[in-house]
Order: C-alpha cells, then sequence, then structure tokens
C-alpha cells in the first residue's frame, strides 16, 4: 500500500501500525515522537517505523509538508529478504539516495496502478536497498500478559471495549491493567483496541471493497465516524483512500 499526503495544520494522533511504515518527506520538516523521543524528517529524508511503534505526527512549522509512505506487511518483507526472524529499524531517519529512489519509485508504480510484474520488481530492489540499511536482529517479545491483552482486543471489534472483563482475564485491577499496557505499548488499551479497529477496516476495504462492511464489521456508529478516525492514523479518509483502490 503506498499513499501521498500534504498538509499544513492537520496532526496525526497518536498509533500504531501492523506493518512495517517506510517514507520520504518532499517538501518541508515532519516532526513526530516516536519512543519518547522528538524526531524531525528534512526533505530527502526517509522515514523508518517499525510494527506497532507509536508514533504521532505533523508540520514542523507553517510551510506544511508533503511526503508519500509505502506500509509493508512484515511477513512479506522476511520472504523477499529472506530472514527468519523479524527484524527491527534502530535507525528511525536515513538520508540515503538509493533507498530514497527505490521507495519513491514503488510508491509512485502502486499509486499509478503498474501492472504486478513492475510492481514486484520495484518491491524486490526496494528490499535490496532497505536491507542495507541499519537493521537490528532483536526483536522484543511481547510480555505474555501483554500478549493475552492483545489477542482478546482482537476477539470482537464490533463491541465495546470492556477493561473490567480483560482485566480480570489478567487478574489486574482496571487500573493496573491500563499501566501495564501503556508501560509496554506506548499507548492506552482503548487507543490501542480502537487503533486496531481501523487497521482491520483498512483490511476489509482492502479484500471486499466495500466500506459499509468496514464500518459493520469493526462497530462504527456510520462513514462518517470511520472516515474521522482513518484520518487521524492515514491523513487521508476511509472514503478517499477508496479511490486509491480503483
Amino acid at each position: 500500500m503506498a499513499l501521498s499526503a500534504s498538509f499544513t495544520e492537520f496532526k496525526y494522533k497518536k498509533h500504531a501500525h501492523q506493518e512495517y511504515a517506510i517514507g520520504v518527506t518532499l517538501r518541508g520538516i515532519q516532526q513526530y515522537h516516536l519512543d519518547g523521543s522528538l524526531q524531525l524528517s528534512y526533505p530527502n529524508g526517509v522515514m523508518l517505523f517499525n510494527p506497532e511503534q507509536v508514533h504521532d505526527g505533523m508540520a514542523h512549522d507553517e510551510n506544511g509538508l508533503d511526503y508519500v509512505m509505502l506500509y509493508i506487511n512484515p511477513q512479506l518483507l522476511l520472504e523477499v529478504t529472506g530472514k527468519k526472524d523479524i527484524v527491527l529499524f534502530r535507525t528511525p531517519i536515513v538520508y540515503d539516495f538509493k533507498l530514497e529512489q527505490s521507495v519513491l519509485n514503488l510508491a509512485n508504480a502502486i499509486s499509478s496502478g503498474k501492472d504486478e510484474a513492475l510492481c514486484s520488481e520495484l518491491f524486490y530492489s526496494f528490499t535490496d536497498s532497505l536491507i542495507q540499511t541499519d537493521l537490528s536482529a532483536d526483536f522484543k517479545k511481547d510480555h505474555k500478559l501483554i500478549k493475552k491483552a492483545k489477542e482478546m482486543l482482537h476477539l470482537d471489534l464490533g463491541k465495546v471495549l470492556k477493561l473490567e472483563a480483560i482485566s480480570s482475564e489478567l487478574n489486574l485491577s482496571k487500573f493496573q491493567f491500563i499501566r501495564l499496557f501503556k508501560s509496554h505499548t506506548g499507548i492506552t488499551p482503548y487507543q490501542y483496541f480502537l487503533n486496531y479497529k481501523i487497521e482491520r477496516a483498512k483490511q476489509l476495504i482492502d479484500e471486499k471493497r466495500d466500506i459499509y462492511a468496514a464500518v459493520a464489521e469493526c462497530g462504527f456508529v456510520d462513514l462518517t465516524h470511520l472516515n474521522k478516525h482513518f484520518k487521524s492514523v492515514y491523513g487521508i479518509t476511509a472514503f478517499e483512500y477508496m479511490s486509491y483502490l480503483k
């Protein structure tokens, strides 16, 4: 998946993606917080986000910014690179011309609907450039309670989140659970639950090309409700995202 965005005053809320998010700042300065640290991506900067790495985002100043972003399934990256275990980027921003051009070429091919063979070749070229960047073989394993909590949060996205039921299952008080979850993931259980609903809605739109099925299956009140939250994560509404798929 490839998206492009331009904005001045818009701000992304704190969120995370199930995929790798890899983007290039084209104009302006992108400002965001990552693992408690302020990051600034200048023009030609390649931004590297690991799966489930919490971040926000905004333009650094009134001049605004333009950027493109790729979202890569972790399993697909492993398949192409031949690695057995998921890897993490150690450096959040790199200035590498070859990698930058690989990202832009692939994003342009996907967005303009080029044939699958060309996109596959460009993806291979992109991953070849990517694995030459600063990668780590280490991956932070989920605390067993957090892993179980995530599994419970994923079970029924169409229902209202009930923290008491989950915390009771984990033998924690509600507030102990919130504290533990946030200390491990960087966001609260509710933020994680909402973020996962948005990610799942995007997957359903990709699979079914039916935006209203995504609204219903993920428990959003209506399309306006989904659009609002979708934009807070992806910078465009779910309805606008549909136009990328046509």
